[in-house]
């Protein structure tokens, strides 16, 4: 597996095939996916399987379906289902299926100064988020991530002023390392969060509401809109990533004893 940062996209866009005399697949997925270590779990045993070297580009899940349209890659594993079906029905992609779940988490200082740990409403904490002088950072990068918060503020009816409201543009483990600094206030991924609870100190304040659920999809980019794609490893993937053995494997991903990802794909 090949890992590539936003940085350096271009390397990889620009050479698709570049590790000689093996098959590429390029993949573009969430920062939640690379962060909390499940590729690194997940794709060596594809690759094994399949002889291919897989390219992973791990951005916003917005850009990750914008690379997806460009035919900048071959395949995407996102999580935004509005955007995802929206990709799908203008014919960008081609047999979305469901691959697995978690959710998401208000992660805050342990001090909880806006009086919000332990609730089970996302909408009444950001309102009272909102009320108190805790900052709060978004991902502000149209991740699935940055997507699902702005819908909340939006349901909420309020967002705190723009001196305590913080867009970052960056993933989210950065963002969790800036919320730390900042003594501030972030939603995430449960995955990524478990990922760097050690390193931030920040705490789950608010988890439980149905509205926080958070499945992923796979979707192929459609070949009749960009032939050169990897369509056969495309498909590969999927049907390897949502076959019994990598449906297991994803339950199986337990760092520290917790799992972080429910299988959830239909066979």
């Amino acid at each position: 597996m090949i890992r590539y940062t936003a940085l350096a996209l271009w390397l990889c866009i620009a050479s698709p095939l570049a590790l000689a005399g093996e098959q590429v697949l390029r993949l573009s997925t969430t920062t939640s996916t690379d962060n909390s270590g499940l590729l690194a779990w997940l794709l060596p045993a594809f690759e094994a399987r399949t002889g291919m070297k897989v390219q992973v580009i791990a951005v916003g899940s917005g850009k990750a379906l914008e690379l997806a349209k460009n035919g900048d890659v071959d395949v995407a594993l996102v999580h935004a289902r509005a955007a995802e079906d929206r990709f799908v029905a203008e014919g960008h992609g081609v047999g979305r299926r469901d691959v697995m779940y978690n959710d998401f988490v208000l992660a805050c200082p342990p001090s909880d100064r806006a009086g919000i740990k332990g609730g089970t409403d996302i909408i009444a904490a950001l309102r009272k988020l909102a009320a108190s002088e805790v900052r709060f950072v978004s991902r502000g990068d149209n991740s699935g991530t940055d997507q699902m918060e702005k819908s909340y503020w939006k349901a909420a009816g309020v967002q705190p002023p723009p001196a305590r409201y913080l867009s970052a543009g960056l993933g989210m483990g950065e963002v969790l390392t800036m919320a730390a600094e900042l003594q501030a206030c972030t939603l995430s991924d449960r995955a990524t969060f478990a990922t760097y609870k050690d390193k931030t100190g920040l705490a789950i304040l608010v988890q439980g509401d149905p509205r926080m659920f958070n499945p992923y999809g796979i979707i192929a980019v459609n070949p009749a809109h960009h032939p050169g794609v990897n369509v056969q490893g495309a498909r590969q993937l999927v049907d390897w990533i949502t076959s019994a053995d990598g449906q297991a494997r994803i339950a199986g991903f337990r760092p520290g004893g917790q799992q972080l990802f429910f299988p959830s794909a239909q066979r």
